[in-house]
């Protein structure tokens, strides 16, 4: 009786198991269990890992800037198409920490400052600083621009610049390019006009500075506010573009996202250097280190024009002036004819990389993308590719310009790239460890009731053969 007992109390265990293991699956209870614990503990609060990573970011960051030298500009002051080659890397550093951190709230917000440094790598680029590079002269085009309706004045300054030698073109260090350099246009103008600054440089004043007071969102409230940008400068929204949607400030500052990511999900990003919010989408699995992860990249339509995409007619201005996809105008907030784009007009339209001899865009060098991890939400590699253009075209009051043809010419183009570091590596396989361990737990029971209820099987079969042979046995004793 007792080993009977025995037997079916396996069988009945067995039962139990499996049906544990299989309910289990179906409700997910572990991964969810799993995923409500990185949500508690992904929040911008003092002490945890989330915070310490925001506040400054492990990992090493490079900016890469590429230029794009003029070959022919005697031949485009005649009306030819630019040709132009592409000179680079030239690698920095990067260092981005958060500074003047203040919870507000009760600890729902946090503001703070992004103070990014460059420090030049000499060894990962393909000279020094002093190496030049002729291109357009954006202050001149600048200036130009702002007069072309004045012709009093623009006849004035276009003598001036005649007796100055300076012209549409002009040849500087790429140190100057970046960091800045005394303009001799800017600086007589700036004799009659005191606000005018008489340095110009692509990245000036933008080495060791900030680009203004962010408020963010800590995600205490909602695992999918993390580090998501409440204000800027004050502002909640901007007011450069000409409709309200363009105008909003959506999603975090592209450096940190919201853990528990699904392939569904749009990831909406505000960039000041792009002076609008943009979004990616989900394109396809990848592995980082070893890591899994998710990566998400800008579809075509975020920069598309408006007979594509309605929702960008905000982004021409003025009102109604439409360049066409794959570029931005961005000179209401850089106060030069600056227009942004991505490296070599990848995803633009055709006829941006056919007016400027030596554009050839590809998707592996010039997408912008990031890989993150989708339980974690931590990036594990990203790569922000932007490309700074330059409107030129011929202005009737100044000589300048001669017969250069209407043009998006390139200046340079960055790299904005990162890839998660090793210490943080082996904290994220930590926690990969664990995911396994619990996404599996179930399928262990569910295998462990199938060998519980095979052994009760075999016992049932022991148990059976000895009845059995006794029961021959009983005839033959009698006889």
């Amino acid at each position: 009786m007792l080993k009977s007992c025995c037997i079916y109390s396996t069988g009945i265990f067995s039962i139990l198991i499996l049906i544990l293991g299989i309910s289990l699956v179906l409700s997910s209870v572990f991964p969810h269990f799993l995923q409500a614990l990185v949500k508690k503990e992904v929040i911008l609060k003092n002490g945890t890992e989330a915070f310490n990573a925001w506040e400054n970011p492990p990992a090493p960051i490079y900016m890469q800037f590429y230029f794009f030298n003029l070959t022919n500009p005697l031949e485009v002051l005649d009306g030819e198409r630019p040709a132009v080659v592409e000179i680079g890397p030239y690698t920095y550093r990067e260092y981005r920490p958060m500074e003047e951190v203040s919870f507000l709230e009760n600890g729902t917000k946090v503001s703070a400052v992004n103070t990014k440094t460059y420090i030049f790598q000499p060894n990962m680029s393909r000279g020094p600083e002093t190496d030049l590079i002729r291109t357009v002269n954006i202050p001149a085009m600048t200036v130009m621009d702002k007069f072309k309706n004045e012709p009093i004045f623009a006849n004035l300054i276009s003598a001036y610049m005649r007796s100055l030698g300076e012209g549409l073109f002009t040849t500087q260090t790429v140190g100057e390019l970046l960091w800045g350099y005394e303009d001799e246009l800017l600086k007589t103008l700036k004799k009659l006009q005191p606000d005018i600054d008489d340095v110009f440089g692509l990245f000036y004043k933008n080495n060791a500075s900030n680009d203004g007071e962010y408020v963010f969102l800590t995600g205490l409230k909602n695992y999918k506010d993390f580090a998501r940008v409440d204000t800027w400068n004050g502002k909640s929204s901007l007011d450069w573009w000409t409709t309200d949607e363009c105008n909003m400030i959506n999603g975090t500052n592209g450096a940190s996202f919201h853990p528990v990511l699904s392939k569904n999900e749009v990831l909406y990003m505000f960039s000041s250097d792009l002076c609008r919010s943009l979004y990616a989408e989900y394109e396809e699995d990848v592995t980082v280190k070893d890591i899994p992860g998710y990566r998400f990249s800008p579809p075509s339509k975020v920069f598309a024009n408006l007979t594509v995409n309605p929702d960008n007619a905000g982004f021409c201005v003025p009102a109604g002036n439409c360049l066409g996809s794959g570029v931005l105008n961005v000179s209401v907030c850089k106060g030069a004819p600056i227009l942004m784009s991505s490296p070599h007009f990848y995803q633009a339209d055709d006829k941006f990389v056919q007016d400027v001899f030596g554009m050839r865009p590809k998707k592996e060098w010039h997408q912008t993308a990031i890989d993150l991890n989708p339980l974690t939400g931590i990036v594990l590699q990203a790569a922000k590719r932007l490309q700074i253009n330059v409107f030129v075209q011929k202005l009737s009051v100044f000589s300048q310009t001669g017969n250069v043809p209407t043009v998006i010419f390139p200046v340079v183009w960055l790299n904005e790239s990162v890839v998660i570091d090793d210490a943080s590596v082996l904290k994220l396989k930590m926690v990969m460890v664990e995911q396994t361990v619990l996404v599996n737990l179930p399928f262990m029971l569910i295998g462990l009731g199938i060998l519980i209820g095979l052994l009760y099987m075999f016992l049932m079969c022991r148990q059976k053969i000895p009845e059995s042979t006794a029961a021959e046995r009983e005839p033959l004793l009698s006889s």
